[in-house]
């Protein structure tokens, strides 16, 4: 079992609610090879355990191996913290809810995708235009 396969079995797993878009459109491009790397990992790890994750306004397990991550803390956090605030008002949660992986990504896609809802949430985001043809 790989450590983040086990790390998902013992505890909940951070995620910021952003990252539930980032993950639909991921199509393993990103900003170094690392950080897709990592990436694909994560994504085929909540995919195939779908674990109870932590929602949070902050650094999680994705931004790791993000080159603005500086020491857990993004330096475009302002931004960030707002996508992560929509995403949750959109969904109806708040920061701390405990949600398993699949209901949350139902959620975003319910919520935001199917309702065309990108734009408002991450449209001055540099993946949009990317995201948005997908």
């Amino acid at each position: 079992m790989s450590s983040l396969k086990q790390k998902l079995h013992e505890q909940i797993l951070e995620i910021r609610p952003h990252h539930g878009l980032c993950t639909e459109f991921f199509r393993g491009m990103g900003y170094s090879e690392k950080f897709a790397e990592s990436m694909a990992e994560i994504i085929a790890a909540l995919e195939s355990e779908n674990p109870e994750v932590r929602l949070t306004v902050g650094a999680d397990v994705i931004c790791i191996n993000c080159p603005h991550n500086s020491n857990g803390i993004c330096e475009t956090s302002e931004k960030v913290n707002g996508y992560d605030r929509a995403v949750l008002e959109k969904c109806g949660l708040s920061d701390g809810s405990c949600i398993k992986w699949q209901d949350f990504k139902n959620a975003v896609r319910k919520e935001i995708i199917s309702k065309n809802k990108l734009s408002d949430v991450c449209g001055d985001c540099s993946w949009y235009e990317f995201c948005k043809k997908l």
